[in-house]
């Protein structure tokens, strides 16, 4: 399927979604949000495809935000359905989907750019990322799920500072926060995240969303996690990639997932 603001890469297993508005450092609007939940729901059907690289194109721009020109004249309901429908659609339907997704930083990650960013399961960011929540410079919040995403990673204290200062912090700072995993020169971003895709394509792909069901779960208010653990490690052992892996264990060869 051709996209008008994103593009889509596929090799081997491996599948490589790049927002592409690089004039307006590849904001979001509601046809990027549109298009974006479009190629994540087409990759998340396709079984062959076993993890996802999401990076914005450029140098400069992994996302530098939102598109304001379209809500600037929203009221309070408008408002409040803009962020219902945008969690709904990408923000939330990204962090429950099935197959592994990375977030490349690959420079400005801010307010729903950031947001967009922790959605994804882990983040991996070039040196000269930069990465903030400037909201409230605009006399409004997170609604992307910022406010709740930024806390379960850095800590609430850390959360509380960058979203009520709206400054931004840099690749090492938010490494050392545990907002990312690791910080490379950006010519070796793609590589890395390369790297970690295709470690992750050689393990079960079911075990793996098994896995992420259950990590969520400890996030969800009302969810026992423990108890989702319970119930998707017994499922897993109803798999064929649990006969396999074992099997292949008890041979001493690799598995073949």
């Amino acid at each position: 399927m051709s996209y008008n603001n994103i593009l889509v890469e596929i090799i081997d297993k491996v599948a490589k979604v790049i927002i592409n508005r690089p004039k307006k450092l590849n904001a979001l609007n509601k046809e990027t949000i549109a298009e974006l939940h479009t190629a994540f729901a087409e990759l998340e059907a396709d079984k062959t495809i076993r993890a996802i690289i999401l990076t914005g194109s450029g140098d400069k721009a992994f996302v530098a935000g939102a598109d304001i020109s379209e809500f600037a004249d929203f009221d309070v309901s408008e408002g409040a359905k803009l962020a219902k429908q945008g969690q709904e659609l990408l923000f939330d339907f990204i962090e429950n989907l099935s197959t592994p997704v990375i977030a490349a930083v690959n420079g400005f990650a801010l307010g729903g750019g950031l947001e967009l960013a922790m959605a994804s399961h882990f983040r991996v960011a070039s040196d000269n990322a930069k990465m903030g929540l400037p909201e409230v410079s605009l006399g409004v919040i997170p609604g992307y799920g910022g406010t709740q995403r930024l806390p379960q990673l850095v800590g609430k204290g850390k959360a509380m500072e960058m979203i009520m200062t709206a400054g931004m912090i840099t690749a090492e700072d938010a490494q050392n926060s545990g907002l990312v995993n690791h910080v490379v020169q950006q010519e070796e971003l793609i590589s890395l995240c390369e790297k970690l895709a295709k470690k992750i394509s050689y393990n079960s792909g079911t075990a793996i969303s098994a896995a992420i069901k259950a990590v969520n779960a400890n996030f969800k208010d009302g969810v026992n996690g423990f108890g989702v653990e319970i119930e998707q490690f017994g499922n897993c052992f109803g798999t064929e990639d649990f006969e396999e892996g074992t099997t292949a264990f008890l041979e001493k060869r690799k598995a073949d997932f």
